[in-house]
Parts: C-alpha cells; sequence; structure tokens
C-alpha cells in the first residue's frame, strides 16, 4: 500500500486518540507499512500496549510536549479545538487532519472502496462484508470499528483495489470518504449534540450519497423510508434489499434454538440460494441482505456468499458471549441507541432462558437528553433492568440529565428497575438477582462490560 500524501516514510505522524478502536487502526496500518507514529490518549490500554509494541511512540495525556518531531497531526472530530496538542500543532504550523480525511485518502488508493454508513450495525454489517470478501480471495483493506476474530484485530492490510470500511456520519465525518459503493443501513436520530434534528441527518446521508461516482451503487434498506428517500435521488446505480420489500429480499425466514436465521435469497421473482447465519436476531437478517448485495455487485460466486456469512461470529461487544456461571449466561453489546437496544434485548429474549436481566450505562448525556423518551421505551423485553451512571465519554457533566432521572421515568411505565453508582454495586446486586437459566447482558459503549466479567471472576 502507498500513501501519495506521505511520500517519505521518514516522515512522523502522531494520532491524538490513538486508543480508540479506528484510530488505532489507521495508526496499525502505517506502522506494519513502516512509518514512524506516535500518539497520545487520555489512558492506557490493551489497544496502546499493542501499539506501543509495534513500535509506537505512545503518550498518556494530551500535552503540546507529545508532539516531537511530528510531521502530521490526525484527530478525531471528538477532540476538542482547545486541545493542547491541537493548539501545538498550529502554533508550530505542523499540518493538521481529521480522522475522516486520513482514512479519505488512504480510499483513494483503492478502486473499489465500500463505506458502510448507518446510525447503527456498521461494525457488524462491515464485518459480514469482511467474512465474504475474504472467502472470495479478494484481499481487501479493511477497517472496522471492533475486534474481528478473522483479522486477528480491527484491521487488514490487502493488496488489491478492495477497500471495506465503517462510514460515520458524527459531524459529517464520511462526506470525506471516497467510495465506490455506499451502502446506508437506516438513518435516525443520534448525535444530536450536532444536528438540528433527524431532518438534518438525512440531508447528510444525501449528501453522502452524492459523493458516489455515476458508475459505482449505492445500496440502502427499502423499509426505511428515509433510506428510499435518499437512494430515489441518488444519481448512481443502486439496490435496495429488505425483509418486506426491495430488490434482494428474504423469504422463507425459520430460526434455530439459539435465534439464528436460515432463509431463502430472492433478488425480484428470482430465488438465488439458502443462507445459515451462526448468529441470532432478526436484525442480522438486514446486515446479512446488505452484505449479499456488495456480492451481487462484485459478482462474487453464491458459495463464497454464503459460506461467508456461514463462518461468520459477531465482533466482539456486538452480541459477545463472554461465558457462563452458575447456570447464568452472560453476554456483552455495544447498543447505545434505544433502536439497537430493542433489537439486542428482542433477541436475547428469543433465547432459551428463565429471565433476563440487563445491565445497562447510558452514553454521553446529550444522547441521553435528546432521546429521554425513546430510552424509557427501549427495555421493555428485560425482565430486570439495572442502569448505570452516565458514561461522558467525550462530554462534561454539566447537570443536564442524571441515570437517576431516566430510571425514575423507567420505574413510572412498571419496569422493574434500581440506579446503581459503581460496577461493584452492580455486580453485588445481580448476584442476588440471576440463578441458573437466566441471561445476564451488559449494554452500552463504556466500560459496561466489566460488570459482566466481575460477576464471571467472582
Amino acid at each position: 500500500m502507498s500513501f501519495n500524501f506521505i511520500k517519505d516514510k521518514n516522515k512522523k505522524v502522531h494520532f491524538i486518540g490513538i486508543g480508540g478502536i479506528s484510530m488505532s487502526g489507521l495508526a496499525a496500518i502505517l506502522l506494519r507499512e513502516g512509518y514512524k507514529v506516535s500518539g497520545s490518549d487520555a489512558k492506557k490500554s490493551e489497544i496502546t500496549n499493542r501499539l506501543k509494541n509495534e513500535g509506537a511512540e505512545i503518550y498518556i495525556g494530551h500535552n503540546s510536549d507529545n508532539l516531537k518531531n511530528v510531521d502530521l497531526v490526525v484527530y478525531t472530530a471528538a477532540i476538542p479545538s482547545d486541545n493542547p496538542e491541537i493548539l501545538e500543532a498550529k502554533r508550530l504550523n505542523i499540518s493538521l487532519m481529521d480522522r475522516a480525511e486520513f482514512l479519505g485518502k488512504i480510499m483513494l488508493g483503492h478502486k473499489y472502496g465500500v463505506a458502510v454508513a448507518g446510525t447503527h450495525g456498521k461494525t457488524t454489517c462491515t464485518s459480514m462484508i469482511s467474512h465474504i470478501t475474504l472467502k472470495a480471495d479478494l484481499d481487501p483493506t479493511i477497517l472496522v470499528g471492533g475486534d474481528l476474530d478473522i483479522i486477528d484485530g480491527n484491521f487488514k492490510i490487502g493488496n488489491s483495489e478492495y477497500f471495506v470500511t465503517e462510514a460515520c456520519e458524527y459531524k459529517e465525518s464520511f462526506l470525506k470518504f471516497s467510495p465506490f459503493v455506499g451502502i446506508i443501513l437506516n438513518i435516525d436520530a443520534d448525535h444530536l449534540d450536532y444536528y438540528r434534528d433527524i431532518d438534518h441527518i438525512q440531508e447528510t446521508f444525501q449528501k453522502f450519497a452524492s459523493i458516489i461516482p455515476n458508475d459505482g451503487y449505492l445500496v440502502g434498506y427499502a423499509d426505511d423510508a428515509r433510506v428510499m428517500s435518499v437512494i430515489n435521488n441518488a444519481k448512481c446505480n443502486i439496490l435496495s434489499y429488505g425483509i418486506n420489500s426491495g430488490e434482494v429480499t428474504a423469504k422463507n425466514i425459520s430460526f434455530d434454538e439459539n435465534g439464528c436465521a436460515t432463509f431463502d435469497v430472492f433478488r425480484n421473482a428470482s430465488r438465488l440460494f439458502s443462507v445459515t447465519l451462526n448468529v441470532p436476531g432478526k436484525h442480522n437478517i438486514l446486515n446479512a441482505l446488505c452484505s449479499i448485495c456488495i456480492g451481487l455487485i462484485f459478482e462474487l460466486q453464491s458459495k463464497d456468499i454464503i459460506g461467508g456469512l456461514h463462518d461468520f461470529r459477531n465482533a466482539h461487544k456486538r452480541f459477545e458471549l463472554k461465558g457462563k456461571k452458575s447456570g447464568v449466561t452472560v453476554i456483552d453489546d455495544y447498543a447505545h441507541h434505544p433502536v439497537e437496544i430493542k433489537a439486542t434485548l428482542s433477541t436475547a429474549k428469543n433465547i432459551p432462558h428463565k429471565s433476563v436481566c440487563c445491565v445497562f450505562q447510558p452514553h454521553t448525556y446529550t444522547r441521553t437528553k435528546s432521546l429521554f423518551n425513546e430510552f424509557t421505551e427501549a427495555f421493555n423485553d428485560a425482565d430486570e433492568l439495572v442502569l448505570m451512571d452516565i458514561y461522558a465519554a467525550r462530554e462534561k457533566n454539566t447537570g443536564l440529565v442524571s441515570s437517576d432521572e431516566l430510571g425514575d421515568a423507567i420505574r413510572s411505565k412498571g419496569i422493574s428497575c434500581v440506579n446503581v453508582h459503581s460496577h461493584e454495586e452492580a455486580v453485588n446486586y445481580v448476584k442476588n438477582k440471576v440463578s441458573n437459566g437466566d441471561i445476564l447482558i451488559t449494554v452500552g459503549a463504556g466500560d459496561v462490560v466489566k460488570v459482566g466479567e466481575l460477576f464471571l471472576n467472582s
């Protein structure tokens, strides 16, 4: 792989927030190609340790002194403009580039870039596409928002024209990409700390569609009215999918005892083949259909599409089985939007169990506030809800909303819900609530996973 915008491998690239799942992948790609890399993050992690072992200079904490002989600084949309390393780069006239632009420039070196966009499901769908394209020996470069066993991490460097990546809509980041194939899985209200409303979000997805070349493709979910509005106004080739409508559909659906689906795939009135998944949930039928569309666009053999999907197991933190203890099944899931939470709990409900105990950690104050009512309706499939404090992530607590307020609103709807204020308190509570045959599921994009891990190790 060559980076025309960084021709000299003696140039040093510094990543602010290098411990993030997407930034770490980009940093690792540069390291594997022999470039000099440094980076900073708020805290030490397995990711930062791994990058350090691969040759990166790692700094814990953001400080202007971290920029030592740096030629380019890459940062994420979540990094504030008053970050000391951003300010120092400006003072020293060091080139600055946000993560999306950096990734977009890497994509330019590949003819067949696939950008997976949508409010939910990006990591799972990207992972499914990765399995299919690897099965077909396309040797793609892959960048995914979670660890995937088949590539031993969250990235793979390929030696072909194919590039598969997630495309996040936060702060319109994906508009800096260069896809040949764009995917829109769904359009829902999220990131309302940046977008004014759902119409603003849809307008941005329309802009995303417009960057696809005329000979490229836009793939979209046919049962989402907003997605179809974007698709119908696209100037490139289009391909839609869905269970109830779309060009590519699933029929004769059945589920096994683990909630995994088998179904026939149709393109219009023609049956193509049958698929059996090894990941549970109705939402994964949709992810599979979208991935099948990519296989059809690239004219892959049916056996590779079928085999790739059959071999797929969830990326880590996507309905991930963490273990069992005393007959209690412990699962962890990244869901942090009400729509995602409903899908996750619906999937858990379809697995044989006595009761479902959900430990949820809200993610960011603005998301909790802007989708407050939707959150109160998201836990109907949980028999017991343990609600942790809000995980601030990139935000500061200004008193906008609290987890206790959310708990009161959920309890008012008759749902069994308790608020806890530490991982230890959560573990001690669930120990007295779960028993043989129950499911304990930790849900959220923060560090709620620790609750399940502490339970298993207690």
